[in-house]
């Protein structure tokens, strides 16, 4: 099974600073350069990036 990855400069939603990809994947978390957030890969062709979901703690549950 071959993972499909691309390279290739996004858009951050949240600053509009350019977000370089390089052999990333779909659903794969990136951070943007300029404003630092997390952004998730939600599609390839044609990339498309959201804010990643926060990371609720589990306190050990």
């Amino acid at each position: 099974m071959t993972v499909r990855t691309i390279t290739a400069i996004a858009e951050c939603p949240e600053c509009f600073g350019e977000v370089a990809l390089r052999d990333v994947m779909e659903n794969e978390i990136v951070q943007c350069s300029e404003c630092g957030v997390d952004l998730e890969v939600l599609g390839l062709d044609p990339v498309a990036l959201e804010l990643a979901p926060e990371e609720d703690e589990d306190w050990g549950e």
